[in-house]
């Protein structure tokens, strides 16, 4: 498991590579601009280079991209489709650049239109993004289950999977605190065993690239996404310590998104996850020996 932060890019990817490292995080997670504005950012060629060169058997292991918040996917509206669409294709080639292990997208919200039409929408945005890039994969995250959201069961991602050309490219990401929020118990090995059951049988395995670690302000089921600071929400100590040491998780980027000071995810926050990892391990193991 490749334990990290979600970092800045101010500055430039190199500082981005930087704050990795100061985090001591083997995965890293970066906007490829600001989530909240469409306007792109052009890096520069030597800027890029860098960092690929950093990336080369250097602490950081792998890099992982969140599109912004304002693309919809599933939208109809021709100015806010055209700007997804963009700035999709835009984190994309970002991601082609820097051998990016995937550009996460939340896949959707319907504001208001049926589902079918939504899904649609969103599926053909999709496979027009992935034609304007070569290789980086693209990766829908679950949600938290809000009315109108996209992705909000393993049925409804798989079948975004079947709409966006079903390629290879496509796969998902999953966020603690949305499954939780979802109504998903992954806070007990059952629990999540039997969660993950449900997402190799309905998506598959090989389609699961990325997660993301969050404490949760909302109970089981509350279906708002609200994230906590690691122990401080409803998963706990006990619950995070079972989802970061799930095996099918083994060799994933895990990335945090948890509220750390100023927004920023440091190292105190990333050795803490090790250490829930660690002590969730420790209990596996224990659980086995007792069982004979």
């Amino acid at each position: 498991m490749l334990l990290g932060a979600h970092v800045s890019t101010a500055g430039g990817l190199v500082k981005a590579h930087q704050r990795g490292v100061e985090s001591e995080s083997e995965a890293i997670q970066i906007f490829n601009q600001s989530p909240r504005m469409w306007r792109p950012v052009i890096y520069k060629d030597d800027d890029v280079a860098e960092f690929n060169r950093l990336m080369t058997d250097g602490p950081v292991k792998a890099v992982v991209i969140h599109a912004v918040y304002l693309i919809n996917c599933a939208s109809n509206e021709k100015e806010i489709r055209e700007k997804s669409l963009t700035s999709l294709v835009h984190a994309l080639q970002l991601g082609d650049a820097i051998d990016a292990a995937g550009v996460v997208i939340h896949p959707g919200t319907l504001k208001g239109k049926p589902l079918e039409e939504g899904l649609d929408l969103a599926g053909e945005a999709f496979r027009l993004a992935l034609s304007e890039s070569d290789r980086c994969p693209l990766l829908l995250e679950d949600t938290a289950g809000a009315k109108g959201t996209l992705g909000r069961s393993f049925t409804e991602l798989a079948d975004l999977i079947d709409r966006g050309g079903g390629g290879g490219r496509l796969g998902i990401c999953l966020d603690s605190c949305h499954l939780l929020a979802s109504g998903f118990e992954v806070r007990t090995r059952d629990g999540l065993a039997e969660v993950l059951d449900e997402c190799v049988a309905q998506v598959g395995l090989e389609r699961l690239r990325c997660l993301h670690v969050n404490d949760s302000k909302v109970p089981l089921g509350g279906n708002r996404d609200r994230h906590a600071m690691l122990t401080e929400g409803e998963f706990g100590a006990k619950g995070l310590s079972v989802f970061l040491s799930e095996p099918r998780f083994q060799d994933l980027p895990v990335c945090l998104e948890t509220p750390g000071p100023g927004g920023r995810i440091g190292l105190d926050e990333v050795k803490l996850a090790r250490q829930l990892r660690a002590r969730g391990a420790r209990a596996r193991r224990a659980s086995r020996k007792s069982r004979g």
